[in-house]
């Protein structure tokens, strides 16, 4: 091809001209390019139209001639930042061999189309082609997908992955906010309705989902005035976040409002219906929070809320969180507990980073205490490993969890479901645990393979004489091992290839470093990868503990980690609510 778009095929007073295959090939060009239904122009490397066609003129409404001449760097935008302006000048060099953008174009009377912008030079030329693609509905179309993804279908509000997301980007932010004039803080109200199962089991979920519905708009309303993100985190639980919070008090205020507002009654399937909510109200410097941290401290929150008689808030108390359980009350009734059946599992999703399936569960034991409420495992477990208590709880919480993990098999035949239970060390050495284990596998029926017993890193890493031996056996029997915080102790792993181990789990201080795109720990996401490809190499599957946000959930999947776990899916939550998740085939 030769020349330039001029409708001229030969030289001035040369005469007709001469059937090459090369004017051929520019024939066909010039038709093709005026006929196209691409917007198209071709540019000189002064920057400058040199011709364009009817479908470019169509797209930014106006008569193609009047481009002639213009700018090209003016109507396509490739001038608003200097990395994209000087990859053009590139371009129209001959320097550079492509540049495709993404651009707003504007059009008269103010509207505009998002358009791809391609520039290629001209072979045997020293002009460039300009095409424009409008992808209008294409952008539109994903945003339509992606509002789908990330909000709630009953209530229409951000539904926890993109709750989450704002989370990890109002800490972020927050965190350096004080150097541009903002608080540098973050404030939470964490609320759950009481009394919702009730509606849902005399009502009707149908019922249910329409009060939902209703909360969730009074919910907004009380959000609007300062702009605060309201979210349904799933079932009846709701988040509130003010960003840049200005102190305790204005956190505390927007709860009080919620509490009055939600006291109001509702009118749901002809029925007038009282409900109240119980908040934990958590607001703290964003500098050095973790998403997981902060949600753990409202979810601890909520639970004094339900405790102190429900339809209140109630803010976060390091020295209640510190002292009002203490260590010779809960030693005084560990042991008789177990008997009282005062224990209860809850069920954390682990979730296939590439695919999002369920893959299984983690058994985490919750205390109803008659005294201090609901107190999760981290208030108890070292207490009953200290007392020896753990021995009759643990055999409890596996019995408990692999009846339950049995039910499951049993109800969902073609999704198996492996349960993941938690051994401490005075487990291994002052029972018989695979004697226990044995005996409890025959009595439920569960397959061992669906059976996965977590010990942490410092438990097995120094194993030898009966330790070693009780983990050999189990393994032989078909149970997995699993390695829980492993980063954080011996990290022996000359010694881990001699272990009868399945599975690692990786510490979540590690996954902290995947916490932003934009800030993540190179360090982090280094000695991640190289512990996933290590443990690959030696058959062994990969599992991330504290995944908070999508962000870290995708970059931990692309290193190679096989599933992950964290607030990001789910928090732990009932065996029924599992079995509703397997039901439904939904994902978390």
């Amino acid at each position: 091809m030769s020349g330039t778009l001029d409708g001229k095929g030969g030289t001035p007073g040369s005469g007709p001209p001469v059937v090459t295959q090369r004017n051929v090939t520019s024939d066909e060009f010039r038709a093709a390019f005026r006929a196209a239904h691409l917007g198209m122009a071709v540019v000189g490397r002064d920057g400058l139209v040199r011709t364009a066609n009817d479908a470019l003129g169509a797209l930014l409404g106006t008569d193609p001639e009047l481009l002639r001449d213009a700018p090209a760097a003016e109507f396509t935008g490739l001038r608003e930042d200097s990395r994209t302006w000087t990859a053009y000048r590139e371009v129209l060099l001959g320097r550079r061999d492509r540049l495709h953008c993404t651009r707003r174009l504007k059009q008269p009377g103010g509207q505009g189309v998002w358009a791809e912008v391609t520039v290629t030079p001209l072979p045997e030329t020293h002009d460039a082609l300009l095409s424009v693609t409008d992808i209008t509905d294409r952008r539109e179309l994903r945003a339509r997908l992606r509002h789908l993804r990330m909000h709630d279908p009953v209530t229409h509000l951000p539904n926890r992955s993109l709750f989450f997301e704002r989370l990890a980007a109002a800490l972020a932010t927050a965190a350096t906010a004080r150097s541009r004039g903002g608080t540098g803080r973050v404030g939470l109200c964490y609320l759950d309705l009481d009394g919702f199962k009730a509606v849902n089991d005399t009502l009707g979920h149908r019922a249910g989902d329409r009060l939902l519905g209703a909360v969730a708009r009074r919910l907004s309303e009380c959000a609007a005035e300062g702009g605060h993100l309201v979210a349904r985190l799933g079932g009846d639980e709701f988040a509130l976040l003010v960003e840049d919070s200005t102190g305790t008090r204005q956190v505390v205020d927007l709860a009080t409002a919620v509490l009055e507002r939600l006291q109001e009654p509702f009118e749901v399937a002809g029925q007038r219906l009282a409900v109240s909510a119980s908040i934990g109200v958590v607001e703290r410097p964003a500098a050095g929070t973790h998403a997981t941290e902060l949600m753990q401290a409202a979810d601890t929150t909520l639970y004094w809320a339900k405790a102190d008689g429900k339809a209140r808030w109630t803010l976060f108390d390091p020295e209640r969180n510190a002292h009002r359980m203490t260590r010779q009350a809960l030693s005084s009734t560990l042991r008789p507990a177990v008997d009282r059946e005062e224990f209860a599992l809850h069920y954390q999703p682990l979730v296939g980073l590439g695919d999002g399936i369920v893959r299984g569960v983690e058994a985490l034991v919750r205390w109803h205490h008659p005294q201090f409420g609901t107190l999760p495992p981290n208030r108890f477990i070292g207490l009953a490993e200290e007392t020896g208590a753990i021995v009759p709880l643990g055999r409890w919480v596996l019995a408990t969890a692999c009846r339950q993990a049995r039910r499951w098999q049993l109800d969902h035949p073609d999704e198996p479901l492996v349960v993941s239970v938690n051994v401490a060390v005075r487990q291994v050495w002052d029972s018989d645990l695979v004697a226990d284990v044995a005996e409890i596998l025959a009595e439920t029926g569960l397959p061992p393979h669906l059976l996965q017993l977590e010990l942490t890193e410092s438990a097995v890493m120094g194993s030898a004489g009966r330790p070693l031996q009780q983990l050999q056996a189990l393994s032989e029997m078909g149970v997995a091992i699993a390695i829980d915080d492993f980063g954080t102790g011996y990290s022996n792993l000359a010694y881990l290839s001699r272990l009868p181990v399945s599975t690692l789990k990786l510490d979540g201080s590690f996954v902290h470093g995947f916490r932003t795109e934009h800030h993540p720990n190179p360090a982090d996401e280094t000695i991640v990868e190289a512990l996933v490809q290590l443990a690959h190499r030696l058959g062994l599957t990969v599992t991330a503990e504290c995944v908070e946000s999508a962000e870290q959930a995708e970059r931990l999947g692309r290193i190679g980690c096989d599933t992950g776990q964290g607030w990001f899916y789910s928090r732990p939550v009932p065996a029924d609510r599992i079995s509703e998740l397997l039901s439904t085939g939904a994902r978390p």
